[in-house]
């Protein structure tokens, strides 16, 4: 069994969650508004935000159906204010429900929704018109419920409620007790009936207001289906599991740069099924309990690892005629990498299940990154290369759990291929990205390998990625008495793709116009040029010459060396930080100038030479220049050594960056010569 909607799920056990920490209930009921409820002055949270969620109240139960299964009951409630018209969108709902084309399916029951304002004191109410709501298709398994909530203005309160009954109890749904609005109360009850075990999860802050666990003595009665013959009734009863969470108060995220996603520190609980047993003499079904068990569930998934065991003997004249004359298997698997990337278009990056037959995907020349990289790992197998498929999550969607299976973490595919027993990393549902080269969004822990017997784990932490870049100055006194040079920066295979992407929308005109722009009158340049810009495998170098005739005019003149770089100002503004800083990838840069002293002028100020550690050997900064009898030597030096600093340590990377920032801002001073 596999979730394929967007909630995550978890695991842990009874043991995590027994504590009794309180019995408090909230007194609140759908449409029961009165005047006084308008009134949230008495309430602790942040005025400044758009809106406020009073109430989020949600539960999921268990209840016994006739398809021989149980039936998985999810309800919630809320309860909003609008303090101002962006928080109007707080108001727009898309509820994913997800079925399988085989008579099992989520459904949605019970939608209720009415805004409530207040005029002239009297309540009013207007109710959401169940023909505004509407049905989008995801895909063949999934489908989005979507409404707006009408009748919105600055001041209005709304509450909704609805019911989703699902046949899928792989699927317990996952509850965020935080979020972009502050939550005053959020509440999430589970009971979960003896015949499974569910795996649980804590994330974040872990500090309730109320937990408590205690049992709930249920009956349950489940038809059981015996084809042409009359159906069979199953009578179950036992103790239910039933857990209870609440928060109060609950502040709103804050959303700080140089996180990968506010995702990682949402406070939430999520859940995966551990096992089923009807009977505790039965058989126990266990689910994804390790990655070995994992990995065989998903090589015999139809939308997943079925899909290499297939005869795909139909890719066979086509692989033929792509790596004809190829040489080694290292010069077949180029081949077929650059085939899938240059030729199919990628409708999703986002999915780790290929929802669509190859065959299709191959004649459409398109599909999601699954559906594209498990073609590419086909193709290279039927050419008898070892390949498996990895399955990760990115940055994006947030940190995975490495050690244990819990699939719903999970949301991109890529290929590792071993040509030549050297292994190499592919995705070739990115247009610009070269052979064993990954965006950087891939990096974000860990992807594991997907094959019987051997799901390892795979590297792919923002320390394993080092973005190096290397620009070289040199400023000469040419024929004409004037300073003119050479400039030219090799960027990092970081850079190199974020430029690629940026050329396919822009001309190289347009390209080196902004450049000439940001030099004003004083600089003018010529002779542009990008290299490497259609060779995905090597970083690019952008080049251009330069003439200064127009700045040294003055009787002083200051100049910074490094008029090429973007403008420096420290990234790390705000005084305090909440949340770890997680740079994409480990950092290395280096600016060499060369310059003649311009002729007719002297040095009357030149900067310090200086070198600070961070952290002993966690990274350096070298500034280092020297002045000759005729020209002026400097090279810059940055290197980080680690891509996560914990917020522990946000203040001395702060202020690292700050002397960093404050040298490079640093001029020299020409005087003319009398």
């Amino acid at each position: 069994m596999k979730s394929k909607n967007l909630i995550c799920l978890f695991f842990s056990g009874l043991t995590l969650l027994c504590s009794l920490r309180g019995q408090e209930k909230l007194s609140i009921k759908f449409g029961k508004i009165s005047p006084a409820d308008f009134d949230l002055s008495r309430d602790k949270f942040d005025t400044s935000v758009s809106a406020v969620i009073i109430a989020d109240i949600g539960s999921t139960a268990f209840e016994g159906n006739s398809k021989s299964n149980m039936t998985m009951v999810f309800t919630r409630f809320m309860r909003v204010k609008i303090l101002n018209k962006n928080g109007f969108r707080i108001a727009n709902y898309a509820i994913r429900l997800y079925h399988n084309n085989q008579g099992r399916e989520e459904k949605i029951a019970d939608l209720k929704a009415s805004t409530f304002n207040l005029e002239n004191g009297v309540v009013t109410e207007t109710k959401l018109d169940e023909n505004s709501v509407f049905v989008e298709q995801f895909d063949n398994h999934n489908e989005f419920k979507k409404f707006t909530i009408p009748a919105l203005q600055t001041g209005s309160i709304y509450d909704l409620t609805y019911t989703i009954k699902s046949d899928f109890n792989f699927n317990l749904r996952s509850w965020d007790f935080q979020g972009e609005f502050p939550r005053l109360w959020s509440e999430y009850t589970v009971t979960i009936p003896p015949v499974f075990e569910y795996m649980t999860k804590i994330q974040g802050d872990a500090q309730f207001d109320i937990s408590e666990t205690r049992e709930v003595f249920q009956i349950f009665s489940i038809r059981l289906s015996n084809g042409t013959n009359p159906d069979d009734i199953l009578n179950l009863s036992g103790n239910s599991l039933q857990h209870r969470w609440v928060k109060k108060n609950v502040p709103a995220l804050r959303i700080e740069p140089f996180i990968s996603t506010i995702e990682n520190y949402i406070s939430k609980v999520s859940f995966q099924l551990h096992y089923i047993q009807w009977y505790k003499t039965d058989e126990r079904h266990d689910q994804f309990i390790t990655w070995i068990a994992t990995a065989e569930i998903l090589m015999g998934d139809e939308e997943f690892g079925l899909k290499l065991t297939h005869d795909n003997a139909w890719l066979s004249e086509d692989i033929n005629d792509i790596t004809a004359g190829c040489k080694s298997e290292e010069e077949k698997t180029e081949k077929i990498f650059y085939f899938i990337r240059n030729n199919f278009s990628c409708t999703n990056h986002d999915d780790m299940w290929a929802r669509t037959p190859l065959k299709d995907v191959y004649k459409k020349r398109a599909g999601n990154v699954a559906e594209i990289n498990l073609l590419l790992t086909a193709m290279l197998r039927q050419a008898h290369i070892f390949a498996d498929p990895v399955i990760l999550s990115t940055r994006k969607n947030g940190v995975a759990d490495t050690i244990y299976p819990m699939i719903g973490d999970y949301n991109y595919v890529i290929c590792v291929a071993y040509p030549d027993n050297r292994t190499y990393k592919l995705d070739a549902s990115q247009p610009y990205i070269g052979f064993n080269h990954l965006v950087t969004d891939c990096y974000n822990g860990g992807g594991r390998i997907i094959n019987l017997g051997k799901p390892n784990l795979v590297d792919l932490s923002p320390d394993s990625l080092m973005e190096s870049s290397l620009t070289t100055l040199f400023i000469v006194n040419n024929e004409n008495g004037n300073l003119s040079g050479n400039y030219k920066t090799t960027l990092g295979n970081v850079e190199s793709y974020a430029l690629r992407q940026q050329m396919s929308k822009i001309s190289q005109r347009d390209y080196f116009k902004k450049i000439q722009t940001k030099y004003g009158n004083d600089i003018s340049i010529e002779n542009p040029g990008i290299d490497s810009l259609t060779q995905y495998e090597f970083p690019i170098t952008v080049h251009y010459d330069f003439d200064m005739s127009n700045l040294f005019k003055g009787n002083i003149v200051y100049f910074n060396p490094m008029i090429a770089s973007e403008d420096k100002i420290n990234p790390f503004k705000s005084t305090q930080r909440h949340y770890p800083v997680e740079m994409p990838y480990k950092l290395e840069e280096t600016f060499v100038v060369n310059m003649d002293i311009p002729k007719g002028y002297e040095v009357d100020e030149l900067p310090k030479s200086a070198r600070v550690a961070y952290n002993i050997n966690e990274g350096i900064f070298e500034y280092l220049i020297q002045k000759n009898a005729d020209n002026i030597q400097m090279r810059i030096h940055l290197k980080l050594n680690k891509a996560f600093f914990p917020t522990v340590e946000y203040n001395t990377l702060r202020d690292f960056y700050g002397y960093v920032v404050k040298k490079e801002n640093e001029q020299i001073v020409f005087k003319k010569i009398p």
